[in-house]
C-alpha cells in the first residue's frame, strides 16, 4: 500500500486544529490592584476547564483546582488597600 494522498493530512491535520480551537480553555489573570488604579501586578495565571478551572501562583509554588474560575479570588490574601481581580486573556482591547 501507498502513501496516502497529501489532501487527506491536510484535512485532517485542519479537523484537529479546529478541533483544538474549539475546546481550547480560556485563560485568566489575577491581577491585584493597589490603592485605587494606582497599580495593579499579575499575581495568578488559570485558565477554565469544562469542569472546573485550574490555578497557579506566578512562582508555581501554589496551585488550584477550582470549581469555577471566580474562586480563584477566595485564594488571595487579602491585604489592605488590594483589590483582587478576575480578569480573561480574551478581553484584550487594542486603543
Amino acid at each position: 500500500m501507498g502513501e496516502p494522498p497529501p489532501w487527506v493530512d491536510a484535512t485532517f491535520t485542519e479537523l484537529m486544529a479546529e478541533m483544538v480551537a474549539d475546546q481550547a480553555p480560556r485563560v485568566f489573570a489575577v491581577v491585584l490592584e493597589f490603592g485605587e488604579q494606582t497599580d495593579a501586578q499579575i499575581i495568578a495565571w488559570g485558565m477554565e476547564l469544562d469542569e472546573g478551572a485550574y490555578m497557579t501562583t506566578l512562582d508555581g509554588r501554589n496551585q488550584y483546582m477550582l470549581a469555577d474560575p471566580e474562586n480563584a479570588l477566595m485564594y488571595v490574601r487579602r491585604r489592605s488597600n488590594t483589590t483582587p481581580h478576575l480578569v480573561w486573556a480574551s478581553e484584550r482591547r487594542t486603543l
